[in-house]
């Protein structure tokens, strides 16, 4: 089945996505500097199974640029499953992306079936100093020598596989990369914020069924924030997969899409780890 992709003219914006499968509806979210495009394997593979729908955030990939006026993620997300008649959802998101689907699961609850986190990134919480800091640097890089400096720096991250690691999901990071603006680096974009306490203050009112995923080899934080997700959300459980890094949807789609696949596939659970 070839998949059916468009444009939707929504909450003031355009953007860009791509359906594919049938079945019950399947959002992915996808990550800071990258678009629709990281979810390949996913989006292939889980289409077998479900409607899957990806899309590019406002800013990202073919999807228009922030126009000035305040948005948010969430907003956005909500008007696009609106236009598409989708009503509920299981959502999707990795690292930034995952971020979205939080705060998108206090925005609108009976809009999400099941949750997946992975490598997520988590509104309220606050990195460590060593992670911030080489964080901030490529913002001063940006800033200071310019864009293409940045995304060389930024692809050198630590969270990232380095090419001699994964030369094929190195080369595709790559190209996604090449291809962002990093028009979130060079302005202050007016994204509004969720007006409620910090979604990392209220875990524990998130109630659809949410498997937590982190790469054994990410950076601490993300391992901290995992953490602190199977503690207070009450139907949690989580997923730690070997020898990958932040991309554990690329790294390693094969055990990512078959513990996917069976998370949305079994009962409600109650919190545990693995």
């Amino acid at each position: 089945m070839n998949a059916e992709s468009g444009y939707a003219e929504v909450n003031g914006t355009k953007l860009y996505y791509e359906i594919k499968g049938k079945g019950h509806p399947l959002v992915l979210v996808h990550g800071f500097t990258l678009d629709n495009r990281m979810w390949d394997d996913q989006f292939q593979e889980f289409s077998k199974h479900y409607r899957v729908l990806r899309y590019d955030l406002r800013g990202y990939g073919k999807s228009a640029m922030p126009s000035g006026q305040e948005y948010t993620d969430s907003d956005d997300l909500m008007c696009l499953m609106k236009y598409l008649d989708i009503e509920h959802a299981h959502i999707i998101g990795l690292s930034m992306g995952g971020c979205i689907a939080s705060d998108f699961s206090f925005s609108y609850p009976v809009a999400v079936d099941k949750l997946v986190l992975a490598d997520t990134t988590l509104n309220g919480y606050t990195w460590t100093e060593e992670y911030g800091s080489s964080l901030r640097s490529i913002w001063v890089t940006c800033k200071e020598r310019g864009v293409e400096a940045a995304k060389t720096q930024f692809l050198d991250f630590e969270i990232f596989c380095s090419e001699s690691e994964n030369p094929t999901v190195y080369s595709a990071l790559k190209k996604i990369i090449d291809d962002y603006s990093f028009i979130h680096f060079l302005y202050d974009i007016p994204e509004c914020r969720i007006k409620m306490k910090p979604v990392a203050q209220r875990l524990h009112d998130i109630h659809a069924p949410t498997l937590v995923i982190v790469g054994e080899r990410d950076s601490p934080d993300f391992h901290i924030i995992a953490d602190l997700l199977i503690r207070e959300i009450p139907q949690a459980r989580k997923l730690i997969i070997s020898r990958v890094k932040h991309m554990s949807n690329m790294e390693d789609p094969e055990t990512f899409n078959k513990e996917v696949l069976s998370f949305l596939a079994s009962p409600s659970t109650t919190s545990q780890s693995q």
